[in-house]
C-alpha cells in the first residue's frame, strides 16, 4: 500500500497548473524561515573545498563532521585528511583519513561518538574511481568505522567492491541504530544491472539480510542514496532515482511510501522527529522530475506533513546543485553539503 499524507491534497489547488502528469503535485510553495550562513566553516589557509555530500553532527549535538574529496572531486592521489571536525564556532578541530578513502558519500556518528563513512568510489574520473593503493592494491567500494580520534576500528567490504553475493558496489550511505545493528545503502548509478539493495549487519560486521533489489515497486529501490531512522525505529530509505521516500521496517517490511519530499538526496531526522530532506537534482537530471524544485524539504517524519522549503538559489542548473547531504544541530541550525558547487552552507532561524 502506498500512503501519501493529507497535505498533498491541500497544496493542489494552488499548484496544480504545475503538476507532473506522471506523478503528484510538485510541494514547491512552502514557506522558508531560515537564512543561509556562508563560508561558516573555515577551511586551513590554502586548502579549498572539494565535492561533499557528508555531513553530520557530533554526538556533543554541537559539533559538525564533514567528509570532502579532498579540495577536488576524488581523494585519489591526495595526501589531505577528507574526514573533518568543526566546532561550534566552524573552527577545524580535527581531521584524519588521509590515503583511506577514494570518494567518501556517506557519514554517520553512533551513539558512542565513533565516525562512520562510505566510498561509493563513483566519483571522479574512470582513472581515479579505479586508483589502486601504494602497492597497487584495488581500494574502494568500502565502509569505515573510525575512533573520534580517527583510529579505524571497523572496515565493511572487498577493496575493489564486488557484486551479487559479495559487497559493496558504490556504497551511498551507512546507518547505526541504537541496538548496534548496521545498514547500508548500495548502489550509486541507476544503470541497468546495477546494484540496488540495503545490506543489513551485525554490531559485529556480520551480513544479517540483503534488503530489497532493483525496481519501482514497493520494497525496490533504484539508487538507494540516503537512510534515516525515526524514533519509532523505523528506516527511512531516499530511493532517489524513484523519485520518493520508502519507509521500512528493520526487518526490510514495506510500511510506506512518500512522494512530497521530492527526489532524495538526503535525509536527517532529528530527536523531535523533524525530517529534513534534500533535493538535489530535480530540474537537472535526465529526465528531469517534473516541475518540482529543488532544495531542502522540512516536515514531520510522524505523518509526512511539510512545514518549510529553503529553496535552492540557482532555479536553472544544468546538473547537481544545493544541498546533498544534510545534518542539524541540537539548536535547530541546518547544514548542506554539496557536491556541485564545493561547499558547505549553514542555514539559521533569524
Amino acid at each position: 500500500m502506498r500512503i501519501l499524507p493529507l497535505v498533498l491534497l491541500a497544496l493542489a489547488g494552488s499548484e496544480a497548473a504545475a503538476q507532473d502528469s506522471t506523478g503528484p503535485v510538485p510541494t514547491n510553495t512552502l514557506p522558508n524561515p531560515y537564512r543561509t550562513v556562508e563560508g561558516w566553516a573555515r577551511l586551513p589557509a590554502g586548502r579549498a573545498w572539494g565535492s561533499t555530500s557528508a555531513v553530520e553532527i557530533d554526538k556533543d549535538g554541537r559539533s559538525i563532521w564533514v567528509a570532502e574529496r579532498c579540495s577536488a572531486n576524488s581523494c585519489s592521489g591526495s595526501s589531505l585528511d577528507p574526514i573533518l571536525k568543526f566546532d561550534s564556532t566552524g573552527t577545524l578541530v580535527q581531521s584524519f583519513g588521509a590515503g583511506v578513502l577514494l570518494s567518501p558519500h556517506g557519514i554517520f556518528v553512533d551513539k558512542d561518538g565513533n565516525v562512520w563513512v562510505t566510498d561509493c568510489a563513483c566519483t571522479g574520473s574512470a582513472e581515479q574511481r579505479a586508483a589502486k593503493g601504494p602497492n597497487g592494491e584495488p581500494r574502494g567500494h568500502q565502509v569505515f568505522k573510525f575512533s573520534p580520534e580517527g583510529k579505524l576500528l571497523l572496515t565493511l567490504g572487498n577493496a575493489g567492491g564486488g557484486r551479487d553475493s559479495s559487497f559493496f558496489w558504490q556504497p551511498n550511505d551507512v546507518l547505526v541504530a541504537p541496538n548496534g545493528t548496521i545498514f547500508v545503502a548500495e548502489g550509486h548509478s541507476s544503470a541497468a544491472g546495477a546494484n540496488a539493495r540495503i545490506l543489513k549487519f551485525s554490531a559485529k560486521g556480520q551480513l544479517l539480510k540483503v534488503i530489497g533489489r532493483k525496481g519501482s515497486q514497493p520494497g525496490e529501490f533504484d539508487q538507494p542514496h540516503a537512510l534515516a531512522m525515526d524514533s519509532r525505529g523505523r528506516l527511512f530509505v531516499g530511493d532517489r532515482s524513484n523519485n520518493r521516500i520508502q519507509i521500512l521496517d528493520q526487518d526490510g517490511k514495506f510500511l510506506a511510501e512518500w512522494s512530497q519530499f521530492s527526489r532524495p538526496s538526503g535525509i536527517y531526522i532529528d530527536k523531535d522527529d523533524v525530517i529534513y530532506v534534500t533535493d538535489s537534482e530535480s530540474g537537472g537530471v535526465s529526465p528531469p522530475h517534473g516541475h518540482w524544485k529543488r532544495g531542502i524539504r522540512i516536515g514531520s517524519a510522524k505523518d509526512g506533513t511539510l512545514t518549510a522549503l529553503i529553496p535552492d538559489p540557482v532555479e536553472n542548473a544544468g546538473n547537481t546543485s544545493a544541498a546533498e547531504g544534510v545534518a542539524v544541530d541540537a539548536k535547530g541550525n541546518i547544514y548542506g553539503a554539496e557536491v556541485g558547487p564545493r561547499r558547505l552552507q549553514r542555514y539559521i532561524k533569524p
